[in-house]
């Protein structure tokens, strides 16, 4: 491979002999555009090379490479990622996962699969639904994204409200260190050995702290019933109402989904139209799942407590058709926003239930002082909000607007006892927000932590916290003492 790379960066040509296969580096310009971003489309920077490791043993000797000199570096998956946690803003040479996607092994007595990083989120519950399994985070983009990339982002889904994110159902890491060794976490599939929780520490730090190479994943067995509830509302306060009232009557719902009247807008305009009606303010759409003797009772509570809001029209699905519709449907909410808006920026704040009514009017108000449309798509369940800014990038200021707006409402979130992220992660987007949530000396000791595996810095560098200010002038403070 190397002696056909006509180039003179000698690393270049020294990381195209780490690793085998076809077209297994990337080096020109033409090529390196296509990993310019991630998700998070506002920002590009072009990477220094693009390498496609086969396995752990090339991953190391990359990461090797690349710590001895001094070249930064970052993982990639499917790059579906949202807050730029795969951009390389530092020129990085990307290590792409994606040709790492096997799955390795499944243990259904133990309930645990073992997948490499690049094995794709929906392909797993393919893999083993003949046998009456399934794996449950469902991120809305699992038909592409990779488990490796949900376990760098702690990544949600729909149905987290019942099952828990990510790192609910990660039994054991294998981890590429930043200077190339090689480490395992949760051996066996048992995690919670004594020490320190270093597989929740690993996932979710955002590919700052080292490069997960293969994943044990716990798999359920499927419900032996599930049921599925739409209901429409013609305010948004009594949808919200009756999320609460839904929790209070002690109904946990393996997922509960709201979507406001832009956001239906743009839904029945894509791919997957159910002919919701466009003048009502919101849906909720409720899932319970369960033993099939009891999962009746629990949807006629449902309906109950919908119509004591003021709800328009409540129905459960039919059959199964109607129900994979509806989620389809649901499904396509991001993505769907392309048919109403030439681009659009989506956020991930997190809020108490009972605070609803009141953050959704301050984003109505934040839309109206923009002048930009604001849809809402979000995890009612969980309070996992997730405001879509619209906007037109060919529009002089839009896009700085739009920026503008998304920390905006990042900051109501907080103020109301919430967070800035609940699945998708700080990447570069959100990392001035973190002021938002922590004091200069939590993220002082964050960083501290980081420093530990990642001494050099050369890992996914100017990720996840603030750009150093205040920071900075502390840790000098620290140095002192």
């Amino acid at each position: 491979m190397a002696a056909h790379i006509k180039i003179k960066d000698r690393h270049i040509l020294n990381l195209a002999k780490l690793v085998s296969g076809p077209r297994s580096i990337l080096y020109k310009k033409t090529d390196l555009a296509a990993y310019d971003c991630d998700g998070f489309t506002i920002e590009k920077y072009l990477p220094r090379a693009v390498v496609f490791p086969q396995n752990t043993e090339e991953v190391a000797a990359v990461v090797k490479y690349c710590s001895e000199n001094d070249l930064p570096f970052l993982a990639r998956g499917a790059g579906t990622g949202l807050s730029g946690g795969a951009i390389p803003i530092n020129g990085e040479v990307i290590i792409s996962l994606t040709r790492m996607k096997r799955l390795l092994n499944v243990d259904l007595e133990n309930r645990m699969a073992v997948v490499e990083p690049g094995f794709v989120n929906l392909k797993l519950t393919h893999a083993i639904s003949d046998q009456e399994y399934y794996y449950a985070p469902d991120p809305s983009s699992q038909y592409c994204c990779t488990i490796g990339g949900n376990v760098a982002e702690n990544a949600g889904g729909a149905h987290c409200l019942k099952y828990g994110v990510t790192t609910n159902h990660i039994l054991g890491l294998e981890v590429v260190l930043p200077n190339g060794d090689v480490i395992e976490i949760g051996k066996k599939g048992i995690p919670d050995a004594p020490g320190y929780d270093l597989l929740g520490l690993l996932t979710g730090s955002e590919g700052t702290l080292g490069i997960v190479t293969k994943i044990t994943v716990r798999i359920l067995k499927k419900p032996e019933s599930k049921q599925t509830v739409l209901a429409y509302f013609d305010r948004v306060e009594d949808g919200s109402q009756a999320v609460s009232d839904i929790i209070s009557a002690g109904i946990v719902p393996a997922a509960l989904e709201m979507m406001d009247k832009i956001a239906i807008e743009g839904v029945e305009a894509a791919a997957f139209p159910v002919g919701h009606p466009r003048d009502i303010e919101a849906l909720l759409l409720i899932e319970v799942d369960g033993i099939h003797a009891g999962i009746e009772e629990q949807i006629n509570q449902i309906l109950e407590v919908c119509r004591n809001r003021n709800v328009r029209e409540v129905r459960a699905a039919k059959n199964e058709g109607e129900r994979e519709r509806w989620w389809a449907n649901r499904k396509t909410g991001f993505g769907a926003m392309g048919a109403i808006s030439h681009d659009y920026l989506v956020q991930d704040g997190v809020i108490p239930r009972s605070k609803l009514p009141e953050v959704l009017s301050k984003i109505n108000e934040i839309s109206q002082e923009s002048g930009l449309r604001i849809a809402n798509i979000f995890h009612a369940g969980d309070g996992n909000l997730h405001p879509l800014v619209l906007f037109d990038s060919r529009v002089p200021g839009e896009t700085e607007k739009a920026i503008e707006a998304g920390s905006a409402c990042l900051k109501v979130c907080a103020d109301a006892g919430g967070t800035i992220t609940g699945e998708h992660g700080v990447g570069i987007e959100k990392k001035e927000e973190m002021r938002f949530v922590f004091t200069d000396e939590e993220i002082m000791a964050q960083t501290a932590i980081r420093k530990v595996f990642n001494h050099d810095n050369l890992l996914n560098a100017g990720k996840l916290f603030p750009t150093p200010g205040k920071c900075a002038e502390i840790k000098q403070e620290l140095t002192k003492a």
